[in-house]
């Protein structure tokens, strides 16, 4: 079965840039900024095929502010790294960039997203084409899986092999800012479950294990989330180390980078004094226009036609 569907056709019209205080931008004095900073965020939403459009081209952008030029070598290493790919995959995704395996083979392997075809492809294959180093940064999701129903203890039991797939134990908790959002989005989150429950017939049956909260411990659940932002976060230091004086582009849900939340928390911790910029793509009702309620999601926001975004998918709670 296939999941994914033609991308619509995106142009200038179907977004506007906005700076931290809201006032008007553009790409260039985007990637401007972006240049001076060591790990440059993006953060998306991962049904907005604007956003998806978009990354490409910032990849495409920051390679030419690297040195880029044709085909040729760098003289800023440039390296794209992407939650939609997990860590204990990295040597099937360095096969693939180094033309040991065929695509084929790749996507068999390293077990992409559903829109992987539409949304995804091209910018790791621009990546792939330009000699840019990818890094498969998020934890397994088996791992996470594990801690989101035993907690962050159960991975003692776990070899040496998989823990290296891990950032180091213990990773930080959730900031105190983090678990405000997180409880946020967990009490949305019941409330949307709930109301979804009383759409139900009477005579329809309850879907299996539960779709309400009530299936999820909420201290759990949040260590499941930390443990993908500590790995995320120590996947690009490790790249930083590999490739000194290089930049990063990290892609990932906006829920793990807006307002520096997440992913950058914990990459402040594992490398000190790093440089970062974040940038925030939303699909928003009051599309072209910046309201006040967005000025802290990061040092640029970015926000999209919605009449663009694709239907929801229900992944549960993704872990």
């Amino acid at each position: 079965m296939k999941f994914h569907q033609k991308s619509p056709e995106v142009t200038v019209t179907d977004y506007r840039i906005y700076d931290a205080q809201g006032q008007p931008s553009d790409l260039a004095q985007m990637i401007s900024a972006a240049a001076e900073a060591d790990v440059v965020f993006i953060g998306e939403e991962h049904d907005d095929p604007v956003a998806h459009f978009l990354e490409k081209e910032i990849l495409r952008e920051l390679r030419t502010a690297c040195g880029g030029d044709g085909n040729g070598g760098l003289s800023r290493p440039l390296v794209l790294s992407m939650e939609m790919f997990e860590r204990d995959i990295q040597m099937v995704v360095d096969e693939y960039f180094g033309d040991l395996i065929t695509e084929r083979h790749f996507r068999s392997a390293v077990r992409p997203w559903w829109n992987y075809q539409t949304d995804y492809r091209p910018v790791v294959e621009f990546a792939r084409e330009k000699k840019i180093p990818l890094v498969a940064a998020n934890a397994p999701g088996r791992y996470v899986n594990r801690v989101s129903r035993l907690g962050p203890e159960a991975l003692g039991d776990l070899s040496p092999t998989a823990a290296a797939w891990l950032p180091p134990a213990p990773w930080a908790e959730a900031s105190d800012a983090c678990r405000r959002k997180f409880r946020k989005f967990w009490d949305e989150s019941a409330k949307q479950a709930e109301a979804s429950r009383k759409k139900r017939p009477p005579e329809s049956p309850p879907p299996p294990h539960g779709s309400g909260m009530e299936a999820f411990d909420f201290e759990h659940i949040l260590s499941a989330q930390t443990l993908r932002d500590a790995a995320m976060a120590d996947a690009i230091a490790h790249a930083l180390e590999r490739h000194p004086g290089g930049q990063i582009l990290h892609i990932c849900g906006k829920f793990h980078s807006a307002g520096g939340l997440g992913v950058p928390e914990h990459l402040a911790r594992y490398r000190p004094g790093v440089r970062m910029l974040a940038v925030t793509i939303s699909a928003e009702a009051h599309f072209p226009e910046f309201v006040p309620d967005e000025q802290n999601a990061g040092d640029f926001m970015i926000i999209t036609n919605p009449a663009l975004k694709r239907p929801p998918r229900t992944f549960g709670m993704g872990f």
